[in-house]
């Protein structure tokens, strides 16, 4: 079955209220099967995990599912998968284990594409270790980042790179199996913020080389939460500041404190509804890689449109010009403050906002300050009459035709 985008908006209450969301990078909305078996979690009886009762039970098995169902996503091993707060918590967690090994004259890598969420806790902890600290640039001028920038700042002493699956601010996806055997032949680990690529592409983090990935439920359908896929041998190896009494077992050794149920339930309400975005045959994992490569072409062609409009209208610069990139444009307009743009854009119900959205160093190497400028983000529920409700927007702006 080809991509049928308005069986996809039917699943989204939110859609009926008439905004045109381009700000899918921030959080897309959520379909009624997530909010749905939340509900249904809460509504019915729980307790804290285990096999005796029936409410430890159904707690047990949200955990269960929720490892199996993102394990299914990101073709990873259930157990390694882990739960936190937010991909910024499970960073700083990851940052502060690792960095009990690193000493003066190690080397720890991040780069200017990164949100902050992939920069400051290696930053943090890097100092705190007297660990030397090497950035990775990229093009300003085209947002690309090689191979070669990743290979100009390794050593035999780099022990850890940190970079993004794909930039949440241009949409920048480095070559990460090219990065990872780079890693990997010096020896480092490689840590892959997929937060902004997992929602756009087919993951496979065995492909990728990645040690660890981490994204976040939220910006694909689900709810607020941070997930890390790791191999089960590598986190045998880690030992996290931890309670005494809590397990030692991989990977709840990483999981501090009793996890939200309702939330991991919706994780895998998430991921069901992924793999039936395009009703198909076969096992979870299987209906996931159609419904993906059938949402990427739906997403590419919307992206197609957006972008030409955009080119076409002199007083528009668009920062976001990489090779290989999500479908996410950053741009501003001639004499036009982003952030009035933004508000321009909401006042005719388009959510079109402006920021650095956490990308400091990469909206700073751009040019652009601490402001940014306007990003438009893609999801599967796009619509090209949306598309071209924004430009309409940017051309009244542009030519102060309002």
């Amino acid at each position: 079955m080809s991509f049928n985008v308005e069986r996809i908006r039917d699943q989204f209450p939110s859609l009926a209220f008439g905004a045109a969301h381009f700000d899918g990078p921030g959080g897309t909305q959520t379909p009624k099967a997530v909010y749905q078996a939340m509900f249904d979690l809460l509504a019915g009886p729980v307790a804290n995990r285990g096999t005796v009762t029936l409410a430890e039970q159904r707690a047990e098995d949200s955990v269960i599912g929720a490892r199996n169902a993102m394990a299914d996503l990101l073709a990873a091993d259930p157990d390694g998968i882990i739960f936190g707060r937010s991909m910024t918590s499970l960073t700083f967690d990851f940052a502060r284990t690792l960095s009990q090994d690193w000493k003066p004259g190690d080397e720890v890598v991040v780069s200017r594409l990164d949100h902050d969420a992939n920069v400051r806790p290696w930053v943090r902890y890097a100092e705190k270790s007297g660990a030397t600290l090497r950035w990775i640039d990229f093009d300003p001028r085209t947002g690309h980042s090689d191979i070669a920038d990743v290979e100009a700042v390794l050593s035999d002493r780099t022990k850890l790179v940190a970079i993004t699956g794909a930039s949440n601010l241009i949409g920048t996806r480095p070559d990460i199996p090219a990065i990872s055997k780079s890693v990997h032949a010096v020896g480092g680990l490689l840590y892959v913020d997929g937060v902004h690529l997992t929602p756009h592409s087919v993951i496979d983090v065995k492909a990728l080389g990645a040690d660890f990935y981490g994204c976040s439920p939220y910006k694909f359908f689900g709810p607020h939460i941070g997930v890390m896929a790791a191999s089960p041998a590598l986190l045998e190896t880690l030992h996290p500041d931890k309670l005494l009494p809590s397990t030692e077992i991989v990977p709840e050794r990483f999981e501090l404190g009793t996890l939200p149920y309702e939330l991991l339930i919706g994780i895998t309400a998430a991921v069901d509804f992924i793999a039936d975005m395009v009703p198909s045959e076969g096992t979870r994992r299987e209906r996931i890689v159609t419904s993906m490569h059938a949402a990427e072409e739906h997403e590419d062609a919307l992206s197609h449109r957006l972008r030409e409009g955009l080119q076409a209208i002199e007083e528009v610069t668009i920062y976001s010009n990489a090779r290989s990139k999500t479908p996410t444009e950053l741009f501003s307009i001639r004499d036009v403050n982003s952030e009035g743009a933004y508000e321009y854009f909401a006042k005719n119900n388009v959510n079109a906002p402006a920021s650095n959205f956490y990308a400091l160093e990469c909206s700073r190497h751009l040019g652009l300050g601490d402001e940014g400028a306007i990003r438009a983000g893609l999801a599967p529920y796009n619509t090209a009459d949306e598309i071209d409700r924004l430009l309409t927007c940017v051309n009244e702006l542009a030519h102060r035709a309002y």
